[in-house]
């Protein structure tokens, strides 16, 4: 019996550490309903960017093995010359290796094009009516009393509202909801800003 053999490196079983959740278990409403929101914009920006990127890597790749065959193929010398014995010049060679280099360029770049549409069809459906946690009014104040508050406080003068200067709000809706008090916001009106 070999004392080795009941070592902790040899008895231990290590565990790949858990990936964090990508979105997380939020208060709806007064009934104690939860749903799964982001628990910001920039970790639900992340999320998509990377939801885009792992997708267009994906394609590319493969498109690049695709584009590969398809330019091998359609440079190939002609069938004829393979019949006379393989007599094919360092001309015909050279002028191969060319017409591979191009035609692999401009299949890549026409499958870039394709894989970038192939990963928002993929990820928009997704994220669209995700939810997202932004900072902001209460979750029992309901939307016009926010818009109401805001207006009014423009009206009398106020310049800002919680450090937001309220002269300076600008951009699409859910940036001006989620400087002016919307806690929970849709995937697609985050989504609609940087489109």
């Amino acid at each position: 019996m070999n004392p080795d053999d009941y070592s902790p490196a040899e008895t231990l079983i290590t565990f790949d550490r858990p990936i964090p959740l990508l979105r997380q278990p939020t208060p709806a409403g007064e009934d104690n309903s939860l749903i799964l929101t982001f628990k910001n914009p920039h970790s639900f920006a992340s999320a998509y960017k990377s939801c885009e990127s792992n997708i267009i890597h994906q394609c590319e790749t493969g498109a690049r093995i695709a584009c590969s065959v398809t330019a091998s193929r359609n440079c190939a010398p002609p069938w004829w010359k393979t019949l006379t014995g393989g007599n094919v010049s360092k001309q015909d060679l050279i002028d191969r290796e060319k017409c591979e280099e191009r035609e692999m360029a401009e299949c890549v770049e026409r499958s870039r094009i394709s894989c970038r549409k192939l990963a928002e069809d993929k990820c928009w459906p997704a994220f669209r009516d995700a939810r997202v946690v932004v900072t902001g009014c209460d979750r029992d104040e309901n939307v016009k009393k926010c818009v109401v508050d805001l207006v009014s406080r423009v009206c009398v003068g106020e310049k800002s509202v919680g450090g937001v200067n309220l002269y300076r709000l600008d951009g699409s809706w859910s940036r001006v909801k989620s400087q002016i008090g919307f806690v929970v916001v849709r995937g697609s009106d985050l989504l609609d800003e940087q489109i």
